[in-house]
């Protein structure tokens, strides 16, 4: 992977401040990647793929980085809000792919949103206090938009200590495995030990499609662009030395996981890690780790209702949504109405949904916006721009295309059908606000 050779720098013409630095811009993206899939997840992967948690997670991995490295090109190359609808929109010249494209990013979003407020309101939080679900999971994500409307970097700088919480959680995960394993305990063999009945190739392969829900997050970063400092420098380094990051942490709680449980142990538990904490015999309290794992569940939230927000500004930006949407609040630069209407759209999904049903939708949708960044990166080749940019190698973004088809096939049937219907929601919702810019467009001629 190299950088592109024209001179010049990104346009500064944004109307977000640029006020993120390479270190809030890699704790964003690990944040989200490190978010509550690992935590909450891993006891359905175990289910799939049996003691051999590490391969699901290191092929998800690699797939990521495919695509990660296409982004890493359209991101620096076009700086602006609007993530694969701005690609998609450049690459393809037609307003309803660069629509679908955006919404199912925006869809996803909201949907990944609304899982980890249930996820939240669930069993961790019941370790201090038992409170109805459904409210808990609204009154959490009203929480989240008001921290996001205060500004970016007040979000950001909570994201820094979130982080840093949350990675000390799977920390402990490993060194307590370790320690455990320096006793005497333990069973290393597990590691190896795949599903019964099943092809470990195919079981492997389709626990990807769940490990992969824990690396989608870096797609979010994408969004937030316009207000990252010295973008062609700052989001390559950023995206991929996250990336790595989480890969090797994720692989190393996999196998931390093996070791200290059984697979139909680890997949009969609805909090995975703080089970392998306590069979480790650590002397931690089980309420320590539930914290924990609430402050990636709201970490992941957050930053996830950020790239919402921001996604839907910069489509309103492009006229794909109600110009409305663009409105900022004018001391703080936060984009109010978009953290608004993003909100009540994942609370309502908090009322018609489950966790699996969530988490599976937003891995399709976000497939589907992967697949486009990848075609999209190899189609704008020949678009030259007068800044310097990152350039990826070409047989990366083809990869990349073949893994997303790939994971596409392992998806049920009603995980497509509750996609469709996002998207159908999608499109009338774009149909309406064509035919309110119509409308607006003759009234000004009329004027005029």
């Amino acid at each position: 992977m190299t950088r592109d050779t024209e001179a010049g720098s990104p346009p500064t013409d944004a109307k977000l401040r640029r006020s993120v630095s390479g270190l809030l811009l890699f704790a964003f993206i690990l944040g989200d990647v490190l978010g509550a899939g690992v935590y909450a997840l891993m006891g359905v992967l175990s289910e799939e793929v049996g003691g051999m948690l590490w391969a699901p997670l290191l092929l998800a991995l690699v797939l990521a980085l495919l695509t990660a490295g296409s982004y890493a090109e359209l991101v620096t190359k076009y700086p602006r809000a609007g993530g694969a609808a701005v690609f998609a929109e450049r690459a393809f010249k037609k307003p309803v792919v660069s629509f679908l494209v955006g919404f199912c990013m925006l869809a996803a979003g909201v949907t990944s949103a609304a899982g980890l407020a249930i996820a939240f309101a669930g069993e961790y939080l019941q370790t201090f206090v038992q409170l109805p679900t459904t409210l808990v999971a609204i009154l959490f994500l009203v929480l989240v938009a008001l921290l996001n409307a205060r500004g970016i970097r007040e979000s950001l700088g909570a994201n820094l200590v979130m982080t840093a919480v949350e990675l000390s959680g799977l920390v402990i995960v490993i060194v307590v495995v370790g320690l455990l394993l320096g006793s005497g305990g333990g069973d290393v063999s597990r590691v190896m030990e795949g599903p019964e009945g099943t092809n470990t190739a195919v079981a492997v392969l389709g626990g990807a499609i769940i490990a992969f829900y824990s690396f989608v997050g870096f797609e979010t970063s994408a969004n937030m662009i316009e207000e990252v400092r010295n973008p062609t420098r700052t989001y390559p380094r950023a995206l991929f030395a996250s990336l790595a990051v989480a890969g090797l942490v994720y692989v190393l709680v996999g196998l931390a996981s093996s070791i200290a449980l059984p697979a139909d142990e680890l997949a009969a538990s609805s909090g995975p890690l703080l089970a392998v904490v306590e069979a480790s015999g650590s002397h931690i309290p089980s309420w320590v780790f539930s914290a924990i794992a609430l402050v990636a569940v709201a970490n992941g939230a957050l930053l996830t209702m950020i790239m919402t927000s921001r996604l839907a500004f910069g489509m309103a930006e492009q006229g794909l949504l109600p110009a409305q949407l663009g409105r900022v609040l004018p001391r703080r630069s936060t984009p109010w109405v978009a953290i608004l209407a993003t909100t009540l759209v994942a609370a309502l999904l908090t009322l018609v949904g489950d966790l699996a049903t969530l988490a599976e939708t937003v891995v399709l949708l976000l497939l589907f916006v992967f697949l486009s960044a990848n075609v999209s990166v190899l189609v704008l080749r020949r678009d030259r721009v007068e800044h310097a940019h990152f350039k990826v190698w070409t047989f990366v973004p083809v990869l990349g295309i073949a893994s997303c088809m790939m994971l596409m096939t392992q998806q049920s049937g009603t995980v497509w059908l509750f996609g469709a219907a996002l998207i159908a929601v999608g499109v009338v919702l774009h149909l309406l606000a064509r035919w309110g810019a119509r409308r607006s467009g003759s009234a000004a001629r009329q004027d005029g």
